[in-house]
């Protein structure tokens, strides 16, 4: 069979499944199960007779959708949460994956305007963050202790009020995607901007190595998690800009579903960089430099693993299923 006389007998079927993957067509299980056995049979002909054409591509991530659809209609044994974090999430990760590279690409660019305007404007870092505290960060680094700003108040009342800012600091570079990403730029560019010049300012008073022992005990997690949140931010405003074959409010409806459930997966880790700065940054300097090190590259480690690495294996995993299936 010719391959435009297989896709001209197929297209409305397909086109069907994409509305069922989409959610503009609701399917119980059974009908699901009766729609991912038909496509992999028009897969598996595809495979056969059409190997490197676009619509064996096409058919494939087709298959990997509504077999996403099928796990998450049917009565799983594992717990609710546990298939969240552990297959939904990563699945939509590297659905997504090069909006995490443009998040990231973004943050590196803003935090190197931060450095270069910390290097050439003196006045910068009084301007970006406040001249008491400045003034009050010189001291402690001229009496060596370089994160003593992190030792005030009590440790559970600043881990509550450190978790609840660093939340709604996320949730303002995800909303904020609303605007078409541009909103969400603009808040990674103040918050970027910050860090750069920030960490500059210990530079320039021979106090960065203690500071990065102390900031990064709980930076890592809380920086991770804004990058991964302005990804989400622009999933959003790309819905809405770019709904290709949706209509633009069926587009936002998916765009926001998919980003609001990866902005969700942040919030574990936004909570233990507050308690690990409440209770664990103010003895950085006090800490053993090798275990300094071992909850910094732990944390980098872990939240890498799970943004980077992770999704890959699900998505591999997925799909060997789906190839087991068709064989």
């Amino acid at each position: 069979m010719r391959e435009v006389y297989f896709i001209k007998q197929n297209k409305e079927k397909w086109l069907g499944i994409e509305q069922v993957i989409d959610g503009k067509i609701k399917k119980n299980p059974d009908d699901l199960s009766s729609l991912y056995i038909n496509l992999i049979n028009d897969l598996s002909f595809a495979q056969t007779y059409y190997p490197k054409s676009n619509t064996t591509v096409y058919l494939n991530h087709l298959s990997s959708q509504i077999f996403q659809k099928i796990y998450k209609t049917k009565r799983v044994e594992e717990n609710r949460l546990v298939y969240f974090f552990k297959t939904e999430v990563p699945l939509l990760v590297y659905q997504y994956r090069r909006y995490l590279l443009y998040a990231f690409l973004f943050f590196i660019l803003f935090t190197s305007i931060g450095v270069l305007s910390a290097i050439y404007d003196k006045d910068f870092v009084n301007i970006i963050l406040g001249e008491s505290y400045v003034n009050e960060t010189i001291e402690n680094i001229k009496n060596n202790n370089a994160v003593g700003v992190y030792q005030s108040g009590t440790t559970w009342g600043t881990t509550i009020g450190i978790i609840f800012n660093n939340i709604q600091v996320g949730a303002k570079l995800y909303i904020y995607g609303i605007a078409g990403g541009v909103g969400t730029l603009f808040a990674l560019l103040s918050n970027s901007v910050m860090l750069g010049s920030f960490q500059y300012f210990f530079y320039d008073y021979g106090a960065l190595k203690d500071s990065a022992r102390g900031i990064w005990l709980h930076g890592v997690f809380e920086i991770f998690a804004m990058v991964v949140e302005a990804m989400c931010g622009l999933i959003l405003g790309t819905s809405i800009l770019f709904p290709r074959t949706l209509s633009r409010f069926n587009s936002f409806k998916k765009g926001f579903k998919d980003s609001f459930k990866i902005f969700l997966s942040t919030i574990p880790f936004t909570i233990c960089a507050g308690i690990i700065e409440g209770y664990v940054t103010r003895h950085a300097l006090k800490m053993p430099l090798v275990l300094n090190l071992v909850i910094i590259l732990g944390s980098l480690a872990i939240i890498g693993f799970y943004y980077f690495v992770y999704p890959s294996l699900v998505h591999k995993k997925t799909n060997k299923h789906i190839n087991d299936t068709i064989l």
